[in-house]
C-alpha cells in the first residue's frame, strides 16, 4: 500500500489536497526577471510548488541540425528547429537556479527540478533541493535514476510513453538505489495532450502495481482532467504555467494562465474534499432536510369513522406523516376520531 510522505513542510497523500505543480520548463523566454515574475505568479494562484528543467544542450544532445537531430515531423510544436537549438531557447541558465529558488521559498512554496545528467544532479544537490523530477524522456535511464536515487530525496517520476515492465526496471532501480519515497505521474508525451488520449483510469492501476503515491502530468488543456484524476486517487497533479500563452515561448500553446492555474487549485482541492467516504442515510448536514420529504397526509377533513381513501389521503410533502410504503395499507380503514386537513396520518388515528 501507498504510504503517505513529505515533501519539505507538505504532506502528500489520499488524506490531503492534491499537490499542485507549476511547471516553468522554458516560459521564462530566457529573461531572468520574467522567470521570477512567474514565480510570484504561480505563488498567488495558490500552487504548493515551482518546478524547472535543469540541463544545457550539450548535456541534453549534439549540435546537429541533420537526420534525427532535425524536428521534423510537420504536426510537432518545434517543426523545422534542431534538437540543439530547441534546448538552447528553453533551458534555465544555471546561474538562475539559486534566485529562482531562493524567491519561491520566500513566497512560501516548494521549489525543486527536473535533473538530465549527472553534472545536474550536483547543482541541485549543492542548492539542498528536498525532491527530484524525473521527466517521462527519461524514466528509463536507470543510471540517472539510480544517481537521484541515491540522494535519498522523495523521487516524482512521470510514465509516459513507459511500458509497465520499463516501469518495474525504473522503480525497482529507484528503490533499490536508495528512494524510499517514490511518485509516479501518469502522462501522455504529447504536446498538447487530449482527454481521449490521456487515459486516467491508469492512475488507480498504478497504485496498486507499485504501492506508492500516484498522480498526473497533466499536458491537456483546461482543469478537467486533472481534476477527474482527482477522483481516481491522484494526489499530486503537475501543469505547465506561463504568464500568457501569447508571449510565446517553447512550451507556451499548452500552459496554463495564472487564472487557470489559480481555477485548477481550487477545483482539485473541492473534487479531493468530495471524495469523503463510502456513507449512506442521511448525513448530519441532512437530518434538517429530512422533514422535506414525501408522507401520507389527511387532505380533506375527517370525521371518527370515515374511510381512508385516494381522496382523502395522499402523500405530499412534508415528512411528519406515515411514510408513503404505508398507503396501500391504510386505505380502507377508518379512522377513530375527527382528523382535521393537513394533519400528518399517525397509526394512532386508526380505528
Amino acid at each position: 500500500m501507498a504510504k503517505e510522505l513529505r515533501i519539505a513542510d507538505r504532506f502528500i497523500g489520499r488524506n490531503h489536497p492534491p499537490f499542485i505543480i507549476a511547471e516553468m520548463s522554458g516560459n521564462h523566454n530566457q529573461s531572468l526577471t520574467r522567470a521570477l515574475e512567474i514565480v510570484e505568479s504561480a505563488a498567488r494562484t495558490g500552487v504548493h510548488a515551482l518546478k524547472l528543467q535543469t540541463y544545457t544542450p550539450d548535456t541534453m544532445t549534439l549540435d546537429l541540425d541533420e537526420r534525427e537531430f532535425h524536428i521534423s515531423d510537420p504536426k510537432s510544436l518545434w517543426t523545422g528547429t534542431s534538437l540543439y537549438k530547441l534546448y538552447g531557447q528553453a533551458y534555465t541558465p544555471w546561474e538562475w537556479h539559486k534566485p529562482i529558488f531562493d524567491r519561491a521559498r520566500e513566497l512560501g512554496i516548494i521549489a525543486f527540478s527536473t535533473p538530465f545528467d549527472d553534472t545536474a544532479v550536483d547543482l541541485l544537490e549543492s542548492l539542498d533541493v528536498p525532491c527530484y523530477k524525473i521527466a517521462s524522456f527519461e524514466n528509463t535511464d536507470l543510471p540517472l535514476i539510480r544517481r537521484v536515487a541515491a540522494t535519498g530525496k522523495p523521487m516524482i517520476i512521470s510514465t509516459g510513453m513507459a511500458s509497465i515492465a520499463e516501469l518495474d526496471d525504473t522503480v525497482r532501480a529507484a528503490r533499490e538505489a536508495g528512494c524510499k519515497d517514490l511518485i509516479l505521474l501518469k502522462c501522455t508525451s504529447t504536446y498538447p495532450a487530449t482527454a481521449s488520449n490521456t487515459n486516467i483510469l491508469t492512475i488507480p492501476h498504478l497504485r496498486d502495481l507499485f504501492g506508492c503515491e500516484v498522480g498526473l502530468s497533466d499536458h491537456t488543456m483546461g482543469v478537467g482532467v486533472s481534476v477527474a484524476s482527482v477522483a481516481l486517487g491522484a494526489t499530486v497533479i503537475e501543469k505547465h504555467f506561463t504568464l500568457n500563452r501569447a508571449d510565446g515561448g517553447v512550451d507556451s500553446t499548452f500552459s496554463m494562465e495564472p487564472a487557470e492555474m489559480a481555477q485548477l487549485v481550487v477545483e482539485t482541492e473541492r473534487a479531493w474534499q468530495a471524495l469523503g467516504q463510502v456513507s449512506y442515510g442521511a448525513a448530519e448536514v441532512e437530518k434538517k432536510s429530512i422533514v422535506f420529504r414525501r408522507s401520507l397526509y389527511v387532505v380533506k377533513d375527517l370525521t371518527a369513522g370515515d374511510v381512508l381513501t385516494k381522496d382523502n389521503v395522499r402523500a405530499i410533502r412534508p415528512g411528519l406523516g406515515l411514510p408513503p410504503k404505508y398507503l396501500e395499507m391504510v386505505l380502507g380503514k377508518r379512522v377513530s376520531r375527527d382528523v382535521g386537513r393537513g394533519t400528518g396520518l399517525q397509526w394512532d388515528f386508526l380505528a
